[in-house]
């Protein structure tokens, strides 16, 4: 049973909040292909009931921590489309002070531990965060996510064993979308089923339907109430599709117009739209509202961007040491 019901709001802002997830990136593409902005960029289009869910049933106290893949947690953390947009285009208002760039989104305000370059890097780092929650008394838990080729990483057997030995309050979550970079998931590894790899921990694990924010918001809670209540950590593999490539540069011939047509039949903001005109939550009328509100956010953001200015040079030694006054060898 959720403690955290579902209510006719919490649709509406599934909606509002996976619009704006959608539009950052479908435009954070386009300016890709203007060359605004450089690098790389790796697009979560098709993914973004997994982080309405997840947000529905946390707190915001609560913290998360991704990969590569990371401007839709960012953005649902609650982390401004400003400074989101900014770190795109490498300037210094950004999330980052220009230094990130697309997959080093981090803010500590907002408990938005980064996204990480290093595959599976951060399996580790959320169970670390879990553990200072712990060890400091507070009930907060961390949401650390993976893609589906990060569990192959050995560190992923040494969190997993030192979560359950030390019950740490960390939902591990597989966002499992079919393809790790251009390899299916079917090439990889004889057991289809990700999340049965946790059962070699004794650890409580489940599959969800990705497509779906009620699935994700239901299996998330019940994982945050066994982790707040100092029962340990859940191990969530959430099937969905990104329908894009792994990034800009992947043009996805790897897969057919067939498999992408029907997840697009499945594309959570069409259904969580039927949803709610079906519970006459609201009309159309608050539809055309939120797409031209979510339309300025975004432009808005473009336009801070673009007249944001670059860092400065000597940026490059700072944030590196908590001393201020470290002897950087200069020359």
């Amino acid at each position: 049973m959720s403690s955290t019901p579902i209510t006719k709001e919490t649709y509406l802002e599934w909606y509002k909040s996976m619009l704006l997830m959608r539009k950052f990136e479908e435009k954070a593409g386009q300016l890709y292909g203007q060359q605004k902005i450089r690098g790389f960029c790796h697009l979560y289009i098709g993914q973004e009931a997994v982080m309405a869910g997840t947000i529905s049933a946390t707190r915001p106290e609560d913290s998360v921590i991704t990969s590569y893949r990371d401007h839709a947690h960012a953005l649902a953390k609650g982390m401004s489309a400003n400074e989101c947009m900014a770190e795109l285009f490498g300037k210094a208002t950004g999330c980052s002070k220009g230094k990130g760039g697309s997959m080093h989104f981090f803010s500590k305000e907002h408990k938005m531990m980064g996204g990480h370059g290093i595959v599976g890097g951060q399996i580790p780092l959320g169970a670390g965060i879990a553990f200072a929650e712990q060890y400091l008394g507070t009930d907060n838990v961390n949401v650390c996510f993976m893609g589906d080729g990060a569990v192959r990483q050995g560190a992923l057997n040494e969190a997993f064993n030192m979560a359950m030995l030390w019950k740490l309050p960390v939902i591990f979550v597989c966002e499992n979308n079919g393809y790790a970079m251009g390899t299916s998931v079917k090439r990889t590894t004889n057991m289809m089923d990700i999340y049965k790899m946790g059962h070699a921990f004794d650890m409580p694990s489940a599959p969800v339907d990705g497509m779906d924010p009620v699935a994700v918001h239901n299996a998330m809670d019940e994982a945050v109430q066994r982790a707040r209540a100092g029962e340990g950590p859940t191990f969530l593999e959430i099937r969905t599709y990104r329908y894009k490539g792994h990034s800009m540069s992947d043009p996805a011939k790897y897969r057919t117009k067939e498999e992408l047509e029907e997840y697009k039949g499945k594309d959570p903001l069409i259904t969580t739209k039927a949803a709610i005109m079906e519970n006459k939550y609201a009309d159309e009328a608050w539809f055309k509202e939120v797409e031209a509100e979510v339309k300025k956010v975004v432009d808005d953001a473009v336009k801070f961007a673009e007249e944001s200015p670059y860092p400065d040079p000597s940026a490059i030694y700072e944030d590196v040491y908590v001393q201020e006054d470290y002897p950087f060898i200069k020359e």
